[in-house]
């Protein structure tokens, strides 16, 4: 081959590159066709299957929801799509920071939300320090996470173990009251315990036994049979999980022994364990008659027509919390997902959702918001204790101390 024809060809080769290039930049630059968009990439990590799967199912369901209404169904931020990437923690840390890794080593992740167990958090929450990553944590509560284990990146829409504790105190702390507790033994059940120590006791109550079971427990016999034996007026209970203490707690006849029971009003499956407990008072995190505002409408509508009449259940909203608060960060940043700009537009930001207005307290990134004081009340046609509402806990209220290092 001589020397022109190699040119040549060399010249053609370069002049199809370039016209294919300048092809390319005039459709992205043009009618902005679906392909040509910009991705904000979102990885949820969940417990999609195992015990906490109901939790993590709801959280799901939330977060789908709460994307489309904040995007007004078209799935798109500042002319960005939105992807996003489901992933099953199990409810074992180890494996949530490897999904984690995953998501944001391989699948170059704009944001992380999750988890529903708190353990699953924080093994997770150190990694979006290291790779810079905002993380949104939902449903987890446990107050180390935006305690003592804090970093900048984290901003949590789910309540924490402070806010259940002052608003479970409120219900029944007062001077003199003798108090037991029963939680599971785990970062979750421990950190909800100690906040509500704290708050109680400053009401003047006397916590007079605590009462730790297996996170995996289902025999609740010697548990319960030690907290009989303290002969307090109360016993507050911290669980989460279908391996529930309800039917035992009934079974063993503690409030016709004189020890009333109160506890945060949970999910509707455990909801249905607790018919012995109508009349209880206590609070809850979210029913969906609860929430008197145009969100929450829409959220119970929605979920009525997508999941066969279902209504959205605990921790729905909190899943439609988390993406509301991505998608109005993102709407304030013109679609800017670095780190440092969103930490700066997060911080003090308030926004809208089924459960009123939440706002990112600045110095420790842990959502303001309502809580309810609730007692469970029969309820014609429905098979389980209905929370009814006493009174709304403004977010004013429920504010818990502020416990990380921050400077």
């Amino acid at each position: 081959m001589n020397v022109k024809r190699i040119i040549g060809l060399a010249f053609a080769v370069m002049l199809i590159t370039v016209l294919a290039t300048a092809c390319g930049d005039g459709n992205a630059a043009g009618d902005g066709g679906d392909e040509s968009k910009e991705t904000i990439k979102i990885g949820m990590l969940a417990s999609l299957t195992g015990a906490l799967e109901a939790y993590g199912q709801q959280s799901k369901r939330g977060f789908e929801l709460g994307l489309e209404y904040a995007t007004d169904g078209t799935m798109e931020v500042a002319g960005k799509k939105i992807e996003v990437i489901y992933e099953d923690t199990e409810t074992n840390p180890k494996v949530a920071r490897q999904k984690a890794l995953s998501l944001l080593e391989e699948e170059n992740v704009d944001f992380l939300v999750g988890s529903s167990s708190s353990g699953d958090t924080l093994a997770v929450t150190p990694l979006a320090e290291e790779y810079e990553t905002i993380m949104v944590v939902e449903p987890a509560v446990a107050d180390s996470i935006t305690g003592s284990e804090y970093n900048d990146y984290i901003f949590r829409t789910a309540r924490n173990s402070s806010q259940d504790a002052i608003a479970a105190a409120a219900s029944i702390a007062d001077e003199g009251v003798k108090i037991a507790t029963l939680a599971p033994d785990s970062a979750f059940g421990r950190d909800g315990v100690a906040a509500f120590k704290e708050a109680a006791v400053n009401l003047g109550a006397e916590i007079i036994h605590e009462e730790y079971a297996a996170a995996t427990a289902t025999d609740f016999t010697a548990n319960i049979q030690k907290v009989i034996e303290s002969d307090p007026d109360y016993l507050f209970v911290v669980w989460a999980g279908a391996n529930s203490p309800w039917n035992q707690i009934a079974d063993m006849k503690l409030q016709e022994q004189g020890i009333k029971i109160t506890t945060g009003a949970p999910d509707i499956a455990a909801l249905s364990t607790m018919s012995a407990l109508v009349g209880m008072e206590g609070f809850t995190v979210y029913y969906h008659t609860l929430p008197d505002n145009e969100i929450n409408d829409w959220l119970v509508e929605e979920h009525k027509k997508r999941y066969d009449g279902a209504v959205p259940d605990l921790f729905t909203p909190g899943g439609m919390s988390a993406a509301i608060s991505i998608v109005e960060a993102l709407k304030k940043t013109e679609g800017d997902a670095t780190a440092d700009k969103l930490i700066d537009t997060m911080e003090g930001m308030s926004f809208d959702t089924p459960k009123g207005e939440m706002t990112f307290r600045p110095e420790d990134h842990q959502a303001l918001q309502s809580l309810y004081a609730i007692t469970l009340e029969e309820k014609e046609g429905v098979d389980y204790p209905v929370p009814v509402l006493k009174r709304v806990l403004t977010p004013e209220e429920t504010a818990p101390p502020i416990k990380n290092e921050k400077d």
